[in-house]
Formats: C-alpha cells, sequence, structure tokens
C-alpha cells in the first residue's frame, strides 16, 4: 500500500456521499454518516449528502447533477452494489463513466476477503471518472464503507500518498 510521504502539502478535496437505501434515513444512516465524518477527519471539504432508494432513475438523477457540479470533486456512494433484484448502483453509474477503474472492485474484494471471507463476492463495487469527477461506489454496511476508505479511497485521495494516487491527478483528468 502507498504511504503519505508529507512532502506536499495536504490538499483537501470537495466530497459528496450519497446513501442508496430502500430503507435508511437521516437518522439511521450509520454509513453514510461514517464516511461524511472520515472524510472530515481526514481534511477533505464535505459538500453534501443525500438518501435515495434504490432505483436506476433516481440514483441517476443525483449522480448526474453532482458530476455536472464543478464544486464536487469526488463522489462516495454506499449501497445497491449487491446481487438481490433491488441492487442496481452499477447500473445506474456505468453508463455515467466516461472511464471505469477497473482495479478498484478487484483491491476491495481482495482485502475484504481477509475480513469476510468468500462473502466479498456479494460486491459489485467499482469505481470510475465522469466529466472529471471520480466516483467510488462501495457497499452499504459501515464495515465496507471503513474498509474502502480507510484502505483504498482515502489513500488515493491524499495527495501525499506515494508512489502514486488519484489526487494529483485531479487537475489533468480533463484534458484532451
Amino acid at each position: 500500500m502507498g504511504h503519505a510521504t508529507g512532502n506536499e502539502e495536504f490538499r483537501p478535496l470537495k466530497i459528496a456521499v450519497l446513501t442508496v437505501s430502500d430503507s435508511r434515513t437521516e437518522d439511521t444512516d450509520k454509513s453514510g454518516d461514517y464516511l461524511r465524518d472520515a472524510l472530515m477527519e481526514a481534511g477533505h471539504e464535505f459538500v453534501g449528502k443525500q438518501i435515495v432508494p434504490d432505483d436506476i432513475y433516481q440514483m441517476r438523477a443525483v449522480f448526474s447533477a453532482w458530476i455536472a457540479d464543478p464544486e464536487v470533486e469526488v463522489i462516495i456512494s454506499t449501497g445497491g452494489t449487491g446481487v438481490t433484484g433491488r441492487d442496481s448502483t452499477p447500473e445506474a453509474v456505468t453508463p455515467l463513466l466516461d472511464k471505469e477503474v477497473e482495479g478498484f472492485g478487484e483491491l476491495y474484494r481482495q482485502i475484504s476477503f481477509e475480513e469476510i471471507g468468500a462473502s466479498t463476492l456479494q460486491s459489485r463495487c467499482l469505481a470510475g471518472l465522469a466529466n472529471g469527477t471520480f466516483v467510488f461506489c462501495i457497499p452499504g454496511s459501515t464495515g465496507a464503507c471503513r474498509t474502502a476508505w480507510t484502505k483504498i479511497i482515502q489513500p488515493q485521495l491524499d495527495i501525499r500518498t506515494r508512489p502514486c494516487n488519484f489526487a494529483v491527478l485531479i487537475p489533468r483528468l480533463m484534458e484532451k
């Protein structure tokens, strides 16, 4: 895993959190709250949070608005990445992506295997880029959010992480 060297100054990123759930509310959304608190504790700027049902079109509306908003550099969604009939986050997001970060899901499942064994197969988490915005779609449990944030997303959003990170690429994402 990369590590922070401290040679560069930390650059806070503007991050939005989307909880996909048919049952969670602002009072019961522990995973969305965890992500909000963790990103702010890391020094990033929290720019918004929404909860939407597991409905492709409602998700796409929120993702699309945030992807189009220059004040949002990163979107982290939690929930809807499983295999049940209502789990549809990958189907909602994939058509919006310009590029998929194929290794994200594989790396998450590899790390998660150490925690939950073969059950990690049920996660269809993914990451990608859309209009210069990083999009991460992770499972809905708070433990899964913690794993994804601490082991993958947080280090990649820290410009000091070596040998490379996503944060340093942000100014170049819209190059033609």
